[in-house]
């Protein structure tokens, strides 16, 4: 879509615009939270809808004149409860993380026990890090992997559980790259009078379409962001099944945790989720797992190892002490000169400091939105070994960046926009 009116207006906001299609024109996008939307999705986001305050919900408006915006978001919840086969729904939360304080609000009071994966094992900021909002407001306790398999610890849970007695459990990962357990995090929870609270941040396409187990037969509460997995606009959502639960919920939403929705990204939510229920969405998301699968092979084959061994949705945590002193950091930098972008991560059992770190994150969404296919995600995968085995040989690295615009050039991004 042309920005002729932001051309002539902010020469400068529309260079650093045009810069930043040029990067993600000119990388392989691997970082596991990110995707890339349609031009549908674009527009709406970009809409007048931008214009119009909402508070409240569609048809209990604070505001007047909200009969469009109360249409736009009743499609939003309808076609996401459709998605994922749930009753209630919430798409107001500006993301994942607010979704997840709302959640966590409507279950949980300040300085009550809340259990979270560890950051370190593989968690996210919001599920109690000391570091986070949650991790200051209620007393955690955390659990985390089997260091024999690098696996989430079930009977771990379950003791920490009958001992701290939590009145919220917090299921999910943002660095996780195997089949979560629901029902055994719901029974250790239901059986030790705690609510169950999942964030399918990263794996809500694959639920969506049935390639990872759902959650919503067996949480009291589901949040997500609306990107990574499911292709939509930055944002989040909330999805649940008990009525009894929607006063509590969508009170934490609002006036809990935020004003005014966002009725310009719940347009784009909407048009997202109706892509999602499209028959393709469910190809494509069996291309992203097919894809993750091989570029863990061409990685292996350079001698990299994946924790736990691989992965069973669209990313892997790359664990890069066999490939010597090469840090997460230097990874992520070299690769970046080459036009393949990562992100540096933590491993299970980490030495390095989260700014250091001894591994990277990849993932598979982005780059089978472009269009890449089984065998070119493995070459990928080679590469990648190629590069942090070889940091600072010119030679190697020059030839990978060639190799990795010409691949780059047979799957141009959005070559509508000009």
């Amino acid at each position: 879509m042309p920005l002729t009116h932001l051309a002539q207006s902010d020469a400068e906001v529309f260079s650093a615009i045009g810069n930043e299609l040029g990067r993600q024109r000119g990388s392989i996008e691997l970082i596991a939270s990110e995707n890339f939307v349609s031009l549908a999705v674009m527009e709406a986001v970009g809409s007048v809808l931008t214009n119009k305050y909402a508070e409240g919900l569609p048809g209990h408006r604070y505001y007047g004149g909200c009969w469009a915006v109360d249409a736009v978001e009743d499609l939003a919840r309808e076609r996401v409860k459709k998605l994922f086969g749930c009753n209630f729904a919430n798409v107001q939360p500006h993301s994942g993380a607010q979704a997840n304080y709302a959640a966590e609000f409507a279950f949980a009071n300040p300085g009550d026990v809340v259990m979270g994966m560890d950051l370190s094992n593989g968690g996210h900021l919001t599920h109690g890090s000391p570091a986070n909002y949650s991790g200051k407001l209620f007393n955690m306790v955390a659990y985390g992997l089997d260091p024999a398999t690098e696996r989430i610890d079930y009977d771990d849970v379950a003791a920490k559980a009958e001992q701290y007695k939590p009145t919220l459990i917090i299921a999910g990962a943002s660095a996780y790259p195997r089949i979560i357990d629901f029902e055994r995090f719901a029974q250790i929870a239901h059986d030790n009078g705690a609510k169950l609270m999942v964030d399918m941040a990263h794996i809500a396409g694959l639920v969506a379409t049935g390639a990872h187990p759902s959650p919503l037969p067996w949480a009291d509460v589901v949040t997500s962001t609306t990107h990574k997995t499911l292709r939509g606009t930055r944002g989040g959502i909330i999805l649940w099944n008990d009525e009894a639960y929607t006063k509590a919920l969508n009170s934490a939403v609002f006036p809990g945790s935020q004003g005014g929705p966002l009725e310009h990204v719940i347009a784009g939510k909407a048009v997202a989720f109706g892509e999602a229920l499209q028959p393709e969405f469910a190809t494509y998301i069996d291309q992203v797992c097919v894809n993750a699968k091989a570029l863990g092979r061409g990685m292996e084959s350079r001698g990299l190892r994946m924790v736990t061994g691989g992965t069973d949705n669209h990313l892997l945590l790359v664990d890069l002490t066999t490939a010597g002193e090469v840090t997460g950091r230097d990874a992520e930098r070299a690769l970046d000169e080459v036009g393949i972008t990562v992100n540096k991560n933590t491993i299970p059992g980490e030495k390095r400091s989260p700014f250091v770190t001894s591994g990277i994150r990849v993932g598979s969404a982005a780059m089978t939105t472009r269009g890449f296919d089984e065998a070119e995600a493995e070459r990928i995968g080679q590469l990648i070994g190629d590069v942090v085995s070889h940091l600072g040989d010119e030679a190697v690295l020059g030839a990978v960046k060639a190799e990795v615009a010409q691949l780059l050039d047979a799957h141009p991004l959005y070559p509508e926009l000009g």
